[in-house]
């Protein structure tokens, strides 16, 4: 008697949770469509970031040349020019 009742009970509850997992694949499959978009967008921002990133690398690498021949050539035109202290000036009234 318990095994027909095991039975029965098996087969009512198959048959309720049968709609509901229909329900929660269909929900799923939106959520995981809406997922892929949003991973595929992520990854299009990702790769233009890393251009960007790349872009910004090389900038700074030219400036901090220019800055090193700038900084060489103020160095140079420094031991040119020295300035020779002159003696004490007495202010007049």
């Amino acid at each position: 008697m318990t095994r027909k009742n095991t039975w029965a009970i098996s087969a009512v509850v198959l048959a309720l949770s049968l709609p509901l997992a229909a329900c929660k694949d269909s929900k799923t499959m939106q959520e995981n469509e809406q997922l892929k978009a949003q991973v595929a967008e992520l990854q299009k921002e990702n790769g233009q970031a890393g251009n960007d990133l790349e872009t910004m690398t090389a900038a700074r690498d030219s400036l901090q040349k220019e800055n090193d021949r700038l900084n060489a050539q103020i160095k140079t035109q420094k031991g040119k020019h020295i300035a020779k202290k002159t003696g004490n000036h007495k202010h007049k009234r």
